[in-house]
């Protein structure tokens, strides 16, 4: 018995050396991703330049990679010189390699793109991609055979604003995805101001333009949409500078409600009502603005649940001198700052934080932070010599105890870049059992962070498809209940989701890192319909397929 007790200490303290020990590489160029962002380099400092473009993983052709869709913008003007720049589609070949395939896939958007989301809207088995672009937005169908067409006029949903963030989600639970649509400002070129900040030209801020108002579509289930913004309440409140969204049943009630952060105007929670509206109670449940009482310049946004109560927390991305915001989830419809506590605000209170996400990258069982920043201005040092554009992205270790720890300086050469980044996000685009990071880059090439060692844990993923549900799966809450080696039951919850971070999309595959643990107890869905699917004593470091209704199984 001494024996096995002291063989268990020693299994847990290498386990614990091995999370330690994880580091991420960069390995976009060599995995053949040549692409460079844009905004069009005008030299004119045009306002809409300075946000950037997403992108994100999704498998379009269902072979279980994960591919990546890049997003870009262009020259801006009445002159512009062809060929374009054009948003790129990469076919994950299997092999860690990937393959330009947006000609023969037909994705080659050439207006000026902003950001993106994916789900199956029209429940044929296909991820469909949605596109926000500064101008009409895009609604790319797939068409199953490794092509897509651009139906956005004819589905309604080619919103002619300023899109920024976008998702999909299943707000009234009939078994369609909605739309929704954060609008950014009413800016046009031909309405640009000049800016400027101890007499040198610079970025104009949110407050120079006014707000755009967000949109709702909801799904008409023959392939249509129709715009119910007014309809849904959120237009009770004043339009805001919508930048981040993120989607998630907040108040554990059973449907989808919706967070936006807004830039330099307070943030919103629209509560749904369940009965096709929705309620702003942001300010109501304490994630409106800072502790101080003050409107920030929310920039990304993500739910998950970081401490494993079954309760969705929230983290917000800001401007440099403000802090990201971390809300801890405490029930009834409200949330605790608990930025300072949890030691997030002392480290990032000098970054300009953009794209921000929760992700297990050690596969302990608790959800890290990691956050993507960069400065605005591409002359800031000239107007404040304590600050850079380039600036490192920080990731933090969840201690488990409601605490992170910067642990940025010891992941690798992934963590070392200095670039202006923007979007972040998220998947096991090598299928080897840890999260890598996709992160974009204001005028630069993109960066993909291979995750190196956080499946020396043990991990599971599960790839939700509903059936009287929505085929994504989006919405559906899973519950994995599962017990270490030292004996310590355990028990998570994540929901299947495309949206949060900014501008981007993730894997929709639902990833659980569980330690050392050596079983799966218990693993239960519940879908959007209402049903319950569960299974029980279940093998770790494996991929999970979901159909609802049916017996869970290996994919």
């Amino acid at each position: 018995m001494c024996y096995l007790r002291f063989s268990v200490l020693i299994c847990a303290f290498l386990v614990s050396s091995a999370a330690d020990a994880v580091t991420f590489v960069e390995v976009a160029e060599a995995s053949g991703i040549h692409f460079k962002h844009t905004d069009g380099e005008s030299g004119k400092r045009l306002f809409n330049e300075q946000y950037g473009s997403g992108g994100g993983f999704f498998d379009y052709d269902n072979d279980g990679y994960l591919d990546i869709y890049l997003i870009n913008a262009r020259p801006q003007g009445e002159q512009v010189a062809a060929p374009l720049p054009t948003n790129v589609l990469y076919h994950n070949n299997g092999d860690g390699a990937f393959t330009d395939v947006t000609r023969l896939a037909g994705v080659g958007d050439t207006r000026y793109g902003v950001g993106a989301t994916t789900g199956d809207y029209d429940n044929d088995g296909d991820i469909d991609l949605y596109l926000t672009n500064f101008g009409d937005n895009a609604l790319y169908r797939n068409n199953g055979d490794g092509t897509f067409t651009d139906v956005a006029p004819a589905a309604q949903v080619a919103d002619t604003g300023w899109g920024t963030s976008c998702a999909f989600a299943d707000f009234d639970n009939d078994g369609f995805l909605e739309l929704y649509v954060s609008n950014y400002a009413k800016y046009t070129l031909d309405a640009n101001k000049p800016c400027y900040r101890h007499n040198i030209a610079v970025y104009c801020g949110p407050s120079s333009y006014l707000p755009q108002p967000d949109v709702l579509y909801r799904n008409n289930r023959d392939g249509t949409f129709i715009n119910l913004t007014e309809q849904s309440g959120l237009l009770n409140v004043p339009a805001a500078h919508g930048l981040g969204v993120a989607i998630g049943d907040s108040d554990n009630d059973g449907d989808t409600d919706i967070y936006v952060a807004n830039d330099q105007d307070f943030n919103f929670l629209f509560e749904n009502r369940g009965d096709g509206t929705f309620e702003e109670a942001g300010l109501l449940s304490g994630v409106s603005c800072s502790d101080m009482g003050k409107a920030e310049a929310g920039m990304g946004v993500a739910f998950a649940d970081y401490d494993n109560d079954g309760k969705l927390d929230l983290t917000v991305s800001n401007f440099q001198n403000e802090t990201n915001t971390l809300y801890h989830n405490e029930g009834d419809n409200f949330f605790m700052d608990a930025t300072i506590p949890a030691g997030i605000a002392e480290h990032t209170h000098r970054y300009l934080g953009w794209g921000i996400g929760f992700l297990d990258y050690d596969n302990d069982g608790y959800k890290d932070i990691f956050v993507a920043n960069g400065h605005t201005m591409d002359n800031i040092a000239e107007v404040d010599r304590s600050t850079t554009t380039p600036q490192q992205n920080l990731l933090f270790r969840n201690l488990g105890d409601g605490k992170f720890e910067n642990v940025t300086a010891a992941m690798g050469e992934g963590f070392a870049l200095r670039k202006t980044s923007r979007a972040a996000a998220f998947g096991d685009y090598d299928n080897d059992g840890d999260i890598d990071i996709l992160v974009t880059n204001w005028n630069q090439t993109v960066d993909l962070l291979k995750n190196e060692g956080g499946n020396r844990n043990n991990w599971i993923q599960v790839q939700a498809v509903g059936t009287k549900s929505n085929r994504s799966g989006i919405g559906a809450r899973i519950k994995v209940v599962f017990r270490t080696l030292d004996g310590d039951e355990r028990t998570q919850y994540a929901e299947v989701k495309s949206s949060g971070s900014y501008l981007a999309f993730s894997d929709l595959r639902v990833h659980f890192g569980v330690k050392d643990a050596e079983r799966i107890d218990l693993l239960e869905i519940r879908w959007n319909s209402g049903i319950v699917d569960t299974a029980t004593d279940l093998s770790v470091n494996q991929r999970l397929i979901a159909v609802e209704g049916e017996e869970i199984r290996s994919q």
